[in-house]
């Protein structure tokens, strides 16, 4: 298991030519503990610049942390940094992960030595991996002439080169096409059940909702939530909203709406038919449609929007302070 406790990561305030250092430091993560177990895909999520991508290049060795422990199935990232890089590795979405001047092929062949895999079976990896990112037509051909899509695929092929115990994927399907983009999260799920521990971040909710059991929340680097996607959603009590759409107006269905006790609002629709928003805490579909049914009224549209994880994400994330 990796497992963070009071991890920290500070800044110094930054120097320019007119400026001495003296202002105030800034703070990336800040007392973050987090546990992220093999055999399951553990989401990590927050507003830009909440500590997402400082940590997971923390977890990674790329980065120091200030104070606090990060430690992996028992070894500790900065004392056993060598040892953890052989039982991890790193895909980041948007960043140069692989090398222009080299064909596909190379640059696996390169991390792979790297990684130390046996030659024996390393030129069988480079053909798996390159079929399963969909690039075996152009391994043969540099990568400065790539898209920034199949350098993406690249990049993952390259974060699989040592089979790790433990995949770290900061954005990995930014930029990807929606095809390659499924076929990727089928792979993580795939790693996952194969027992290889995950941790992501991504800004398509859709994503962490469909392969992260467990999610945790962070906003300026603190700790503000964890648990299922679900739970995290249901526990911010953020309104659903129902729309419904009468046939004609029925006067007894403004009573029997207002009753229900949820945030109304009326209107007309294109065709000049009465309509009703109803936001509350509750599902109120299955109550609103008996109570406009009793009280005389034709419904012609009815759809409920629940509130989704993008929703409790923008909910938790604490308001700027006012400088």
């Amino acid at each position: 298991m990796i497992v963070t406790r009071e991890l920290r990561k500070t800044y110094p305030a930054k120097r320019t030519l007119f400026r001495r250092s003296g202002g105030t430091e800034t703070r990336a993560v800040d007392g973050l503990s987090l546990s992220i177990p093999p055999g399951a895909v553990t989401g990590l999520l927050g507003l830009n610049g909440a500590g997402k991508t400082t940590t997971i290049k923390i977890i990674a060795t790329l980065l120091h942390p200030t104070t606090g422990t990060i430690t992996v199935d028992g070894l500790d990232v900065v004392r056993d940094a060598r040892a953890v890089r052989r039982r991890i590795n790193l895909i980041a979405g948007g960043e140069r992960m692989v090398y222009a001047r080299l064909t596909g092929r190379e640059n696996l062949w390169y991390f792979g030595q790297l990684y130390d895999v046996p030659r024996a079976t390393l030129r069988a990896r480079i053909d798996e991996l390159l079929e399963l990112v969909g690039l075996p037509d152009a391994a043969d051909t540099l990568v400065e002439r790539y898209s920034r899509g199949m350098r993406q695929r690249l990049s993952i092929a390259r974060g699989l080169i040592n089979q790790p115990a433990y995949l770290l994927l900061d954005e990995p399907t930014l930029g990807l096409d929606a095809p390659i983009a499924r076929d990727l999260r089928a792979v993580v799920a795939r790693l996952a059940q194969e027992g290889v521990g995950v941790l992501l971040t991504s800004h398509y909710l859709a994503e962490v909702e469909e392969l992260c059991g467990h999610v945790y929340v962070i906003d300026r680097g603190r700790l503000v939530a964890e648990g299922s996607p679900t739970a995290l959603t249901a526990g911010t009590r953020l309104p659903h909203t129902v729309e419904l759409t009468l046939a004609e107006a029925a006067p007894a269905v403004s009573v029997a709406v207002g009753a229900l006790g949820a945030e109304v609002e009326t209107g007309l629709d294109a065709e000049g038919r009465p309509t009703y928003v109803l936001r509350s805490p509750d599902d109120l579909a299955g109550e609103l449609a008996t109570a406009v049914v009793r009280a005389g009224g034709a419904i012609v549209r009815l759809e409920v929007n629940p509130p989704t994880l993008e929703d409790a994400i923008l909910a938790m994330a604490a308001p700027a302070p006012v400088s």
